[in-house]
């Protein structure tokens, strides 16, 4: 295992932060997530920060935020690389540090060419391409990074930097001015760490068990990154996560957690830690009743958090919402037959507990501690 004096350095700042803020009460998942050396946390955005309901149900359970959308390139800079509008999340940052809550910073490059400024396509680089992407980006990340330095205790420096359908990386105006993905990234990660030398920085992707062509492209990331040096420590782990109807632990059965742990095995090997980023259950597909739909999702979440928590390299586990009434999901994924909402949160809408709750509960208590 490759173990790197940057990675110890992240680690401990995260460890030492962690322990100057108080846990959520004795029962939530965080002081459960706590008790075994790790942390508990949900997204929360500007579109259901005004719901003092999410708000306390956040407070009760969480010892950890990250903002869903406001620190993305996209949202800070929507008019130009030269504009900063930092309104939103300063909000939310403000929100965690008046609540002993910590940070997770997610992202400063989300390098999908569907999710960059739409001013970054038709932008003029000039004669020097090359510079002047780097100097956008050098000046973006400095900029984000040191704004937030003392509140952000970790970073997703790059999101979703692979195709998921290939494995190749993807190409973006940045990386095609600059020559190839791989110089955008590496800028990326060395500026961050150089802005903010103890934050715990991450490549955040939603790489799973039966993407063979997916995970086989972020391995050959990671390995390109620890090959030249590039001062990455963690890869994040999305874990949206569907469950499958008639299947063995609702679609997490024996062979799919081979290839799990087979996987993990492998970034573990190179010397990254782990982090649980974005977790919630896609139900569209489980039939039956709510009941029914309910123990599958609890299914899936414990076998999932089971296998994934026995690893001593996951710090953070984040849900990507608490309650169904806000969760991506129902906005964006392909609806359900019966034209029900999903059920894919610890929450329901009405802020009442799922089993999914107790099934994150049980793993979390059940793991083995970090330390």
């Amino acid at each position: 295992m490759t173990i790197t004096r940057r990675g110890v350095m992240a680690g401990g700042a995260a460890l030492a932060l962690a322990s100057r803020l108080n846990a959520a009460p004795p029962d939530s998942l965080d002081a459960i997530a706590l008790s075994k050396g790790r942390r508990f946390g949900s997204a929360i955005g500007m579109g259901q920060y005004p719901d003092a309901r999410y708000r306390a149900l956040v407070e009760a359970e969480c010892g950890v935020i990250v903002p869903e959308n406001e620190l993305k390139m996209h949202a800070i800079h929507p008019d130009g690389p030269d504009k900063f509008d930092f309104s939103k999340a300063d909000i939310l940052v403000d929100y965690a540090t008046q609540h002993g809550l910590l940070v997770r910073g997610h992202n400063l490059i989300w390098h999908h060419p569907q999710w960059m400024p739409k001013w970054s396509e038709t932008y003029d680089y000039g004669a020097k391409p090359a510079e002047k992407v780097a100097q956008i980006l050098t000046n973006h990340v400095e900029t984000t990074c040191k704004r937030y330095a003392d509140r952000i205790f970790t970073w997703d420096v790059v999101n979703e930097a692979v195709d998921n359908k290939t494995g190749v990386m993807r190409e973006t105006a940045f990386s095609k001015a600059m020559g190839s993905p791989e110089a955008v990234l590496d800028l990326a990660f060395r500026t961050a760490s150089a802005a903010v030398p103890k934050c715990e920085l991450v490549y955040n992707d939603y790489m799973s068990w039966d993407s063979e062509l997916h995970c086989g492209g972020v391995l050959h990331l990671l390995e390109g990154f620890r090959k030249r040096d590039v001062p990455v420590d963690t890869l994040g782990l999305q874990s949206h996560l569907s469950a499958k109807q008639g299947m063995e632990r609702a679609g997490f059965g024996p062979s799919q957690e081979r290839a799990w742990r087979g996987f993990l095995d492998a970034v573990t090997g190179m010397g990254y830690k782990l982090q649980i980023t974005e977790y919630d259950v896609n139900d569209a597909a489980i039939q039956g009743d709510a009941d029914a739909r309910d123990s599958a999702v609890a299914e899936l979440t414990r076998a999932y958090l089971d296998c994934t928590l026995s690893y001593r390299q996951v710090s953070v586990v984040m849900v990507w919402g608490m309650s169904d009434r806000y969760s991506w999901l129902q906005r964006n994924k392909t609806k359900r037959e019966d034209g029900l909402p999903l059920r894919c949160c610890p929450y329901d809408s009405d802020f009442k507990p799922h089993p999914m709750r107790e099934a994150i509960a049980a793993s979390l208590g059940g793991a083995k501690a970090r330390m």
